[in-house]
């Protein structure tokens, strides 16, 4: 059983194994990253009913632009279909969403409508869903510390005013909480240039199942798992 009282407030994922999936299958790679679609909509409904705050999806990553050129244009697609097609019923869900990572090379189209996504949920309390997309970790740290040194060049700062909870407020991910707990499908055991910083203290978790057999089953698991731990960020246990 889960106990109501020990729920992650920040779970993260990392949708792999679609291309597999459907490999397996006999099937295109299109098949499994539509299934891998109706899971996320599965996922997003599981994790608000379990009373998580923050759900972050790694959808697209800075890396990834470097797959076939109908593959890319495939997924954006899906996630053009996705932000016309679910945004409404995020806001009916009193979900607020968000996406992190590069504008560029987005197409316009799709940078546009984040925006009016963004715009319209943002007073949405139950949950917040945040969507990685162009992202990469690496990339983030990098421009947090550009953004700063700007700072300290422009005379706003100095460079002791620099400590990890202020250099957190540069990164994408700024006013909401790190992940409590990241989950990797597939049975692949790596982040992936995947909020580098932010998982610091995290609980890693990797099932074998694909992402499109992930189900709400599943997260309830990994959730259960995640209470099986015993998270002491560097502590010890007392007594020990």
């Amino acid at each position: 059983m889960i106990d109501k009282n020990n729920i992650p407030k920040h779970v993260a994922i990392i949708m792999d194994g679609n291309g597999r999936w459907a490999k397996e299958k006999g099937l295109g790679r299109t098949a499994g990253h539509r299934e891998g679609v109706r899971r996320v909509k599965e996922i997003i409904s599981a994790a608000k009913a379990l009373g998580i705050q923050v759900m972050t999806l790694f959808a697209f990553s800075a890396e990834n632009w470097n797959r076939p050129a109908s593959e890319i244009n495939m997924l954006m697609r899906y996630l053009d279909d996705f932000l016309e097609r679910e945004v409404n019923n995020l806001h009916k869900d009193n979900i607020r969403f968000l996406a992190i990572g590069e504008d560029e090379p987005l197409p316009k189209n799709i940078q546009k409508k984040i925006k009016d996504a963004q715009r319209k949920t943002q007073g949405n309390t139950a949950m917040t869903l945040v969507l990685a997309l162009n992202y990469g970790a690496r990339q983030e740290i990098t421009e947090a510390a550009k953004r700063f040194a700007s700072a300290v060049a422009a005379g706003q700062l100095r460079i002791d005013d620099l400590d990890a909870d202020k250099f957190a407020t540069y990164f994408y991910t700024a006013g909401l909480p790190d992940p409590d707990l990241l989950i990797r499908t597939s049975g692949a055991m790596r982040i992936s240039n995947f909020l580098l910083w932010q998982l610091s203290y995290a609980e890693l978790y990797f099932p074998g199942k694909y992402w499109p057999d992930f189900k709400s089953e599943d997260l309830e698991e990994a959730i259960q798992e995640y209470q099986r731990r015993e998270r002491r960020f560097g502590g010890v246990k007392e007594g020990n």
